[in-house]
């Protein structure tokens, strides 16, 4: 079963998925966010999904961010609604910095960069990333 990630935006979200032995991560998709909820039911009705790891936003400071209302407002629909499918909080500060930074590194042209549909998908995969390297580190948690 994979493990779906979620960048949460105001306006778009960005998706990534891991493969079926959830080892690689990678960029599903950015979709509207007010289509996320159905994009999420159309994708579990054809691919077996384990959990769902959904970026906390947060300040540098630690603070929740102005987003956060919005994302914990997803996160009560989902676990009302498809309690079958965790959802868990995964620390995102920094990721859109990591994101910009992966696309610099991968010589990516100025105008691809300035894609935000790009960025916020890469994000996903970043806390997808992140998400999967704790769990090497700590298993049992």
């Amino acid at each position: 079963m994979r493990i779906l990630s979620i960048d949460y935006g105001k306006k778009r979200t960005g998706i990534a998925v891991t493969d079926p032995l959830q080892i690689v991560p990678g960029g599903l998709a950015t979709v509207s966010t007010s289509e996320l909820y159905d994009f999420l039911l159309s994708y579990i009705s054809r691919e077996p999904v384990e959990r769902i790891v959904i970026g906390e936003p947060r300040q540098t400071n630690g603070q929740p961010s102005e987003n956060m209302a919005r994302v914990e407002q997803f996160v009560r629909r989902w676990r009302k609604s498809q309690p079958q499918i965790p959802i868990e909080y995964y620390d995102e500060r920094f990721t859109s910095v990591l994101a910009h930074q992966a696309m610099l590194d991968a010589g990516l042209r100025r105008k691809a960069r300035q894609n935000k549909e790009l960025v916020d998908e890469i994000s996903a995969t970043i806390i997808l990333r992140d998400y999967l390297e704790s769990r090497k580190s700590h298993p049992n948690v």
